[in-house]
């Protein structure tokens, strides 16, 4: 529907979207459905919003006489995810080629992300270190953190523009720490992308948080995500100007995404994303070689 739109309610369910959209019909009030970035929105014209919002509430009013089950019955409805648990695997198998890094194999003599290298051209490392490893507990780390935050912000932006995202904040993660070490480093992993993944998830909870009853609490988001950095990113042998470029290019990232995106793309785009994803890693390591 095109002209000015107001959105009255947002819900991950798409259930209680449809129940709310049939509270308006009999309304006689115009309304839509969009699938958004932080679920199902309710749409009206603006000058129907003040009369959506009064049926919505004596709706709710109506509803919460019959017991709380009735506004717990539905529950997100957004569909389960398992991205991350093939990425996972895929950088299981793939280490299972490489090797370690102790082996020395052509693997990490082309892709590592080797800042004097690639601060002399060779920009595909940025991509070609993320799917390397150290050692079996590296990649256990890496491979477990991936099945938990790749699956989270593909839940929350599709599998396509959540691969994407996190590519851009772990290539661009790597990119960013070569230009700052200026040479003399080299590093591999995953973990600048997963960092960039915490970063992500923040900045869609804090833009999700101040849309909503719980803007105040954006400080808390925050705080636990610099927690989670300063608790994984800052082992011993941790790249942990890697991390911290991550996870910040992922808060960029996720706050754009949050802020222009207003509404998760179909299967179809996310599919061929993903598909471009893929692409884009093949094709680094096809330069590399």
């Amino acid at each position: 529907m095109p002209g000015p739109e107001t959105a009255v309610r947002v819900t991950p369910s798409r259930q209680r979207a449809d129940e709310w959209a049939v509270v308006l019909a009999a309304a006689g009030i115009p309304h839509w459905l969009r699938r958004r970035l932080d679920g199902w929105a309710v749409i009206v014209p603006p000058d129907d919003a003040p009369s959506a919002l009064a049926s919505l509430a004596a709706y709710d009013e109506e509803s919460s006489r019959e017991g709380p089950s009735r506004r717990d019955e539905t529950t997100s409805a957004r569909p389960m995810t398992i991205v991350g648990a093939v990425v996972a695997l895929l950088l299981i198998g793939f280490f299972a080629i490489t090797g370690p890094r102790a082996a020395r194999s052509v693997w990490f003599e082309r892709g590592s992300a080797d800042a004097t290298r690639m601060l002399a051209g060779e920009w595909w490392r940025a991509l070609t270190a993320l799917t390397l490893h150290a050692d079996a507990p590296h990649l256990a780390g890496n491979a477990a953190a991936t099945v938990v935050l790749v699956t989270a912000v593909c839940w929350y932006l599709g599998p396509g523009v959540g691969l994407w995202l996190l590519l851009l904040a772990g290539a661009g993660g790597n990119a960013v720490t070569a230009a700052v070490h200026g040479g003399d480093h080299v590093s591999v992993g995953a973990s600048t992308a997963t960092f960039g993944a915490i970063g992500i998830l923040a900045a869609l909870r804090i833009v999700a948080g101040r849309a909503g009853a719980g803007g105040r609490k954006s400080w808390v988001v925050i705080a636990a995500s610099l927690a989670l950095l300063a608790l994984l990113g800052t082992g011993p042998h941790a790249d942990l100007l890697a991390h911290l470029f991550g996870f910040l290019l992922g808060g960029g990232l996720g706050l754009i995404a949050a802020l222009t995106v207003r509404w998760v793309p179909p299967a179809p785009v996310q599919w061929l994303l993903v598909a471009a994803a893929g692409a884009a890693v093949v094709g680094a390591w096809r330069v590399a070689f």
